[in-house]
C-alpha cells in the first residue's frame, strides 16, 4: 500500500512539475526564446542565466520551459485525439461484433505492423514537417491502441447482469455503451492514456530530432537535441539538458501510469 502511494506520488510530482513549467511558459519565460544574442553565446551558468546559453545566445531555462509547452502539448493533443476516435470505435466494435468488429481490429493489426516511431516518420514525411502533422501521425498509431483496449474491456462488461437489465429496459446499445460501459472502463483507459502520453513524448522528440516535427524557431526538446548535436564535444550541456528533460518527463509519466494501475487494481481487490 505504502509503495503504491509512493510511486503514484513521485509520478504526480514529476509530471506536475513539467506540466506547471509548460503552462508557465505560455505566459512567461525569463527571456524571449526568439531573441538571439551572439555576443553571449555558449555562456556558462550564471546568476543571469542559471543553465547558461545556447549557440545563439538564448537562455537555456527559457528554452527548456518553452520546449516543455511544445513537446507536452503535441503529445497531449495526439493522445487526446486518439482517445476521441479510438474509444468510440472500440465501444462500437464491442457492441456490434461481427464484420464491423473484424474490420476495426484488422485496421489495428495493419497499424501495429509498423513500429510506432517509424510509422510517425513515414506519415510526417508524406504530409510534410510541422507540429500539426506530428500530432496526426502520432495519433494515428494510438487510435488502435485505445480501440483494442476499449473493445476488450467493454466486451467483458457487456456480460454483466446489470447490462442485461438495461437491455431488457429497452435501452439502445449506444446509450448502454456511454452510460454504463464507458464509466466502468474509464480506469484502464486513464492508465493506458498516461502510458501512451509518455510514448508520444518520445515519438515527438524523435520526429523533431530528424526534422519532421516542430520546426525552428519554435523550441521543443527534440529540436534542441538536433541543434546541439554538432556541439556535443564543446558544449555537451546543450544536449544533456533537453535529453534529461525528456528522460525525467517520461520517467514521471511511467511512474504515474504504474501508480494509477496499482491503485486501481488495489481498489478492485478490496
Amino acid at each position: 500500500m505504502t509503495q503504491r502511494k509512493t510511486i503514484l506520488a513521485i509520478g504526480l510530482a514529476i509530471t506536475g512539475f513539467f506540466v506547471a513549467a509548460a503552462l508557465l511558459a505560455l505566459v512567461w519565460t525569463p527571456y524571449d526564446v526568439a531573441a538571439v544574442e551572439i555576443a553571449g553565446r555558449l555562456s556558462p551558468p550564471s546568476a543571469a542565466h542559471w543553465l547558461g546559453t545556447d549557440q545563439y545566445g538564448r537562455d537555456m531555462v527559457s528554452l527548456l520551459f518553452a520546449g516543455a509547452t511544445t513537446s507536452l502539448g503535441v503529445s497531449l493533443l495526439s493522445v487526446g485525439a486518439a482517445l476521441f476516435i479510438g474509444v468510440p470505435l472500440g465501444l462500437y466494435a464491442a457492441a456490434k461484433g461481427g464484420l464491423i468488429d473484424g474490420l476495426i481490429m484488422r485496421f489495428g493489426d495493419l497499424v501495429f505492423a509498423f513500429p510506432s516511431l517509424m510509422l510517425a516518420i513515414i506519415l510526417s514525411a508524406l504530409t510534410g514537417p510541422g507540429a500539426s502533422n506530428a500530432i496526426i501521425a502520432i495519433a494515428i498509431f494510438n487510435i488502435p491502441v485505445f480501440a483494442r483496449l476499449t473493445r476488450g474491456e467493454a466486451r467483458r462488461v457487456w456480460t454483466y447482469d446489470y447490462i442485461a437489465a438495461a437491455q431488457i429496459a429497452g435501452k439502445a446499445a449506444p446509450r448502454i455503451s456511454f452510460e454504463h460501459i464507458l464509466p466502468n472502463i474509464a480506469g484502464p483507459l486513464l492508465v493506458q492514456a498516461t502510458i501512451q502520453f509518455a510514448l508520444a513524448l518520445i515519438a515527438e522528440a524523435g520526429l523533431s530530432y530528424v526534422g519532421l516535427g516542430v520546426q525552428s524557431p519554435q523550441p521543443s526538446w527534440g529540436r534542441m537535441l538536433a541543434e546541439s548535436q554538432t556541439l556535443i564535444g564543446t558544449a555537451p550541456q546543450l544536449a544533456i539538458l533537453p535529453g534529461a528533460a525528456i528522460l525525467l518527463a517520461v520517467f514521471g509519466l511511467t511512474l504515474l501510469g504504474d501508480g494509477l494501475g496499482e491503485t486501481l487494481r488495489g481498489a478492485r481487490g478490496a
